[in-house]
């Protein structure tokens, strides 16, 4: 996963979130950003992400465990699947992931949020929201023209995936 930190306009680091908290932690202000979801990262000081995290689960193949609530008569389906309940929930999200307008859709979202956070009273703020869910990159980038530079730079590889 990649991260971004922001000090009001100003790129301050991308990469790993241990490298952009650690170059961003002595700026007050500073805006740490999932670039998959767009999200601000909420870390505790107390707490800084570190390269070993424990969870549980299992840790060396990413999978980490959380409750699901299903129907009954879903829980009947899940068990009758080959690999039991678990393979089958993860070929779904998997399936789901791949769909192209779902990914697009991920990724529009995800700009939004970035864009909401750092530039939402921007001038062609709301102009440029709606050329990115209509999928006009060309409108998209004129509205954004006139925002700071670090902004649009990293606007410009965010969308990547938006408008494709």
């Amino acid at each position: 996963m990649t991260y971004t930190a922001f000090h009001g306009f100003d790129h301050l680091a991308s990469g790993s979130l241990v490298e952009v908290y650690s170059s961003s932690s002595a700026v007050p202000g500073a805006l740490i950003f999932d670039e998959q979801t767009g999200r601000v990262v909420d870390i505790d000081p107390r707490y800084p992400p570190s390269a070993e995290i424990a969870r549980p689960g299992r840790p060396k193949l990413g999978v980490v465990a959380r409750e699901i609530t299903l129907l009954p008569r879903h829980w009947d389906w899940l068990a009758t699947q080959p690999g039991g309940a678990s393979a089958a929930l993860r070929k779904l999200v998997e399936e789901a992931r791949s769909n192209p307008k779902m990914l697009m859709r991920a990724a529009r979202d995800s700009v939004y949020r970035f864009i909401t956070a750092l530039v939402g009273n921007a001038p062609g703020y709301e102009e440029a929201i709606r050329a990115l869910y209509a999928g006009h990159r060309d409108e998209f980038l004129a509205h954004i023209e006139a925002w700071p530079s670090d902004i649009r730079a990293k606007l410009e590889s965010l969308t990547i995936p938006a408008f494709d």
